[in-house]
């Protein structure tokens, strides 16, 4: 028997300042789903997300909501006004003997619950509102960039309660790796229109690339058609008037068919261009310790960047990424140790705190106002790059339209600002790229092209993200600070770190005994004497190498994959180098693991 929906809306129409944000939308949510939503900034993803929640009422068309279903929906600025501590907002609408809930999902999150709300930061204050709605568990969960401001290992800990949860929910989010891992559906706005394909995340490029192929060769044959129409239209009307007017008025028909489209939203045309070479060495940092009251940022750290380095640092919120990077970069000093930059360094910084916004101003004067940007003497034109253009041309760049450019920057959103960040950094010449956090709020595509122009950026780039996708897309470095003043330094991304830190660990916990394992099978028991020459750490070792050895064949099949690409040294030479080493550190690593396998297999069985 086919279970009721969760949640069904049917007609929605909504227009906001004359324009149409959806019209005749259908849509339904069955329990179970777990669905991505997806589409470009300023598409209506959190718009559509509020008329599903009942938050925002549509012009036209119906939200049906099945009696004893309740939607619960996770603001991305919540409202904490009339509660004392970030706890009591949590746990609002639930019974005293239910608080425990909020106090167990508030460590997986990582915040304290007793915060004073007047006290919290943004994050802390998102960070309470996903507590809330995890603890109340309801039948549906709308989740609005649920990943913002929580570290990778709050981000797994959320992704693994939502892989075990049987609750339905939609996920808006840029983390690819998240929704890779989470969804079975896709709902995809694109121009007002709302389509669905029951394949998670995974499947989504592919699916669009496929949707505008389709509609670029439906529109290529309409073109052709309407110049058809109208070379006859010239050249043959003069003959059987009456019987030709119909055809005249198909083919103005066909002209407003071909008016009315709407064209897809162009990528922003961002562009970073690298202003006199450094020298070869960036940064060298030896012996850096730094510690603020009892806690130690770094203890003992060094470092060398290189020309052309791509270094992503990584770890939990509040361990000292920033304040290692404002050190290697001079802006906070060590209380030990030096740091060394190199010579010809033009900086250019993406601030996570977009403290450098004047959330007052327009846009306009946001941009002409910037001593980096300014033209003397002129109130309509900003520098960029050396080449004075008008501020409006420029903000259209990076898809801002007129209206936009006169809006205050507070009015724009989370995705809108960071655009509108990367358009100030990107318009004087850099050779130092310093990005705090600047995958928050971006959409896919934008993404995308961030990724690209890092990949083709002549600088050296220095990376905070909690973006496990973009730091393996961008990084060759990737630095893990884990609290206590450790900072290790591993050669490659996310994944590399991951890997290597994981082929590190049994020879950490070699000297412990195996576990006893609980009604073995009797031919075990008799086989064991037959290993009386391992030791215990022997044993444990025999035992895990063979997955130590699957794993360094896959990463040298991969390796050598990305190597077999004959364009790539002289397209990314810095990460051809980096590949070659690591490729070169698999295989001495995959020889010696087999060569000891094998030792240890013949004492065994000796």
């Amino acid at each position: 028997m086919a279970r009721a929906p969760l949640l069904q809306l049917s007609g929605i129409s909504l227009t906001f300042g004359g324009n149409p944000v959806f019209d005749g939308l259908d849509l339904v949510v069955q329990p179970g789903d777990r669905v991505a939503l997806v589409g470009r900034n300023g598409s209506g993803k959190s718009t559509l997300m509020k008329v599903m929640a009942g938050l925002v009422e549509p012009d036209q068309g119906e939200r049906i909501v099945p009696v004893g279903v309740r939607v619960g929906y996770m603001e991305q600025e919540p409202d904490l006004s009339g509660f004392a501590t970030l706890g009591d907002f949590a746990a609002s609408a639930l019974d005293a003997a239910e608080r425990y809930k909020v106090e167990m999902v508030a460590e997986g999150l990582k915040f304290r619950p007793d915060t004073p709300v007047e006290t919290a930061s943004g994050g802390e204050r998102r960070r309470a509102a996903l507590a809330k709605l995890l603890a109340e568990a309801p039948e549906l969960m709308l989740l609005d960039e649920p990943t913002n401001h929580l570290d990778i290992q709050a981000i797994g800990w959320l992704e693994e309660q939502l892989r075990d949860t049987r609750t339905a929910f939609v996920l808006i989010s840029h983390d690819r790796a998240f929704l890779r891992a989470l969804t079975r559906a896709t709902l995809w706005i694109d121009r007002g229109q709302v389509r669905r394909q029951e394949r998670g995340f995974e499947a989504f490029e592919e699916w669009r690339e496929q949707v505008w192929a389709e509609e670029d060769e439906a529109r290529h044959k309409l073109d052709r058609k309407i110049k058809a129409e109208a070379k006859w239209a010239v050249e043959g009307i003069s003959a059987r008037r009456k019987r030709n007017m119909g055809r005249v008025r198909a083919l103005q028909a066909l002209r407003e068919e071909r008016a009315s489209q709407i064209r897809r939203q162009g990528t922003a045309a961002m562009e970073l261009e690298a202003g006199t070479q450094s020298g070869k060495r960036v940064i060298e940092a030896r012996g850096l310790s730094k510690r603020y009251d009892e806690k130690q940022i770094v203890k003992n750290f060094d470092l060398r960047v290189l020309r052309g380095d791509r270094v992503a640092f990584v770890g939990p919120n509040g361990v000292g990424k920033t304040t290692l990077l404002k050190m290697l970069t001079g802006e906070v000093a060590p209380d030990e140790g030096t740091i060394t930059l190199g010579t010809n360094l033009e900086i250019a910084v993406f601030d996570q705190a977009r403290a450098t916004l004047d959330f007052s101003m327009s846009l306009w004067d946001g941009m002409v106002n910037d001593p980096d940007m300014r033209v003397s003497g002129r109130s309509d034109q900003v520098m960029v790059r050396g080449t004075p253009k008008h501020v409006v041309a420029y903000l259209k760049d990076f898809l801002f339209d007129e209206q936009q450019a006169r809006a205050p920057i507070g009015s724009l959103s989370g995705g809108e600002r960071a655009r509108l960040l990367l358009a100030r950094i990107m318009a004087k010449p850099s050779n130092l790229l310093i990005l705090d956090e600047p995958t928050n709020d971006l959409d896919v595509e934008t993404l995308d092209l961030l990724q690209d122009i890092l990949g083709e950026y002549d600088g050296t780039v220095l990376l905070v993200s909690h973006d496990r996708d973009f730091i393996d897309r961008v990084a060759t470095t990737t630095i893990a600070m884990e609290g206590d003043g450790r900072a290790t330094v591993y050669a490659g991304g996310w994944s590399d770190y991951q890997t290597q830190k994981s082929l590190s660990a049994p020879e950490k916990t070699a000297e412990k005994p195996a576990p006893k394992k609980a009604d073995a099978p009797a031919s075990t028991a008799k086989e064991a004497p037959k290993k009386s020459g391992l030791s215990f750490t022997e044993k444990h070792r025999l035992e895990a190498l063979p997955g130590i050895i699957e794993k360094l064949e896959f990463e040298i099949g991969k390796l050598s994959e990305l190597l077999g690409d004959p364009d790539l040294f002289t397209r990314e030479p810095v990460k051809f180098r980096k590949a070659t080493d690591m490729l070169t550190e698999r295989q001495a690593t995959l020889s010696a693991a087999e060569e000891e396998w094998l030792t240890l297999e013949e004492k065994a069985q000796g």
